[in-house]
This record gives C-alpha cells, structure tokens and sequence, in this order.
C-alpha cells in the first residue's frame, strides 16, 4: 500500500519520474508487482519520488495493464530523472535494488 509521506527509509530504492501518466501507471505496477512492499510516494508536482525499502521491480506486462496500452522499456527511462539504489533494466522489467544494506 502507499503511503504520501514524508517517511525517511534506510534502504530506499526506487525510479523518480516527471509528474504524469507514467508516474502514475508506474505506481500502480510498483505496487501490483511488489504486493509485500510498502511504498512512500513523495508528489512534488513536477516529479514524482517512489521508494521503498530494499528491492523492488516493475513488469513491462503489468505496467502495459496500468497504461492500458504497450510500451518499451526505453520509454520509462525517458521519463525516469533519478532512481536511489541501482537499477538493472531488461526487456520485461525493471530492478531497483542495494548491493549492501545498512
């Protein structure tokens, strides 16, 4: 579940986005995708910061469901600005992840 805040996580990972109809499909498939994680979603009306702890990942498949047309893995990063973590791309999804955690 998301939740607007400002909670602070010590093991934050996530995509940064410009505010819009990626950044909100993006929120849905973070969600769908990682049904055991909680997310902080920061609105900061030109973008758009989604974290949560650790590790998360986002599907081309669910994120076409939350679009509700296809799209290329390519076209996220066009709107993805930042990330925290690290992030390893493929053709089917998206990673967002720490190699060590505090």
């Amino acid at each position: 579940m998301a939740e607007q805040s400002g909670k602070e996580l010590k093991n934050a990972v996530g995509p940064v986005l410009r505010a819009g109809e990626m950044a909100d499909a993006m929120i849905q498939a973070l969600e769908e995708d990682n049904p055991d994680k909680e997310f902080v979603i920061q609105d900061h009306i030109a973008y758009v910061r989604i974290e949560t702890d650790g590790e998360c990942i986002v599907r081309r498949e669910t994120l076409e469901r939350a679009l509700g047309r296809p799209v290329q893995m390519p076209e996220i990063e066009v709107s993805l600005t930042s990330f925290s973590g690290r992030i390893e791309t493929h053709d089917d999804y998206m990673r967002f992840f720490l190699m060590k955690s505090l």
